[in-house]
């Protein structure tokens, strides 16, 4: 159980590195307003996309997930993008969402999920709206009391991670995580990663416990950002640093791509359709 004493440092440690996703809105979307996506051959495997707005939002924001699927061949794999604005690992499970994708999976079914941008802050904090999990990857929890007088069990992230993986395996679906993306947050020329001191290896090491696969994507759109350098960059996101443009969201489905291309095998490599046949394999500079 969190000591008061913990969770005060936690939310020393983790404010400082993401200042940048606090300066951007972070809204929760109405789930109601949203309209399910299904299968549209129930006969075809699915790659289902689970995940925050970076992942999919409403213009001008756009996320990865809404443009992926043009790497797909629709003829031989369905794209179902779960993903939802405002959700974090803890949220999208305990809201009942990850229980409706759950039951649309089949054996043979594949999911690309990314988590991370909504489950930073404090758990205690008000202003979070309940979507902090507690930070680590590790079995420790907390009770809290809901607005409506509810009480729930918080998780690490970590261990939200692993439910996800775990669920999918149980179901024969194919699990790949993904590292959040990162903010467009500058140093002397480089993307500041806070993150990867946090976020990431809990999210690598979730993917090695439940037997998904990883895309280390945090890495890998960093550097491309930095490849292009600051000017160019800035067309790619449409607000401060933390949500893509359309061409953004292209960028980051791209390099989405490039990542499974080196996983071995990659198992999604004979449903690309022919523009994610001629996307290069990523090569991540720094492991």
């Amino acid at each position: 159980m969190y000591t008061l004493l913990r969770t005060l440092a936690v939310a020393a440690i983790f404010s400082a590195p993401f200042l940048r996703a606090q300066e951007d809105a972070r809204p929760v979307v109405d789930d109601s307003k949203v309209k399910p996506e299904v299968a549209a051959n129930a006969s075809l495997p699915t790659l289902f996309i689970v995940g925050d707005s970076t992942l999919k939002s409403n213009m001008p924001l756009r996320g990865w997930g809404q443009e992926i699927d043009a790497f797909f061949d629709k003829s031989k794999i369905n794209v179902v993008n779960a993903a939802i604005g405002g959700r974090s690992s803890r949220t999208f499970q305990n809201e009942g969402r990850w229980d409706k994708v759950l039951a649309q999976m089949k054996s043979g079914d594949f999911m690309l999920i990314q988590f991370g941008h909504n489950d930073v802050g404090n758990y205690l904090d008000p202003a979070a709206k309940g979507r902090p999990s507690l930070h680590g990857d590790g079995e420790d929890t907390a009770q809290v009391t809901k607005p409506d007088g509810t009480t729930e069990t918080v998780h690490t992230f970590g261990w939200y991670m692993r439910k996800y993986g775990n669920d999918a395996k149980a179901k024969g679906v194919t699990a790949i995580f993904c590292s959040m993306v990162p903010h467009k947050n500058w140093k002397d020329g480089k993307i500041q990663r806070g993150e990867r001191a946090t976020f990431v290896p809990w999210t690598k090491g979730a993917a090695e416990k439940s037997g998904a696969l990883y895309i280390d994507l945090n890495e890998i759109v960093a550097e491309r950002l930095e490849k292009l350098g600051q000017p160019a960059v800035e067309p790619l996101f449409a607000d401060k640093g933390t949500h893509s443009s359309p061409a953004g969201a292209k960028f980051n489905a791209t390099a989405v791509v490039a990542g499974l291309k080196t996983l071995s095998p990659d198992p999604l490599e004979k449903y690309f359709s022919t523009e994610g046949q001629a996307v290069e394999p990523a090569k991540i500079a720094t492991p």
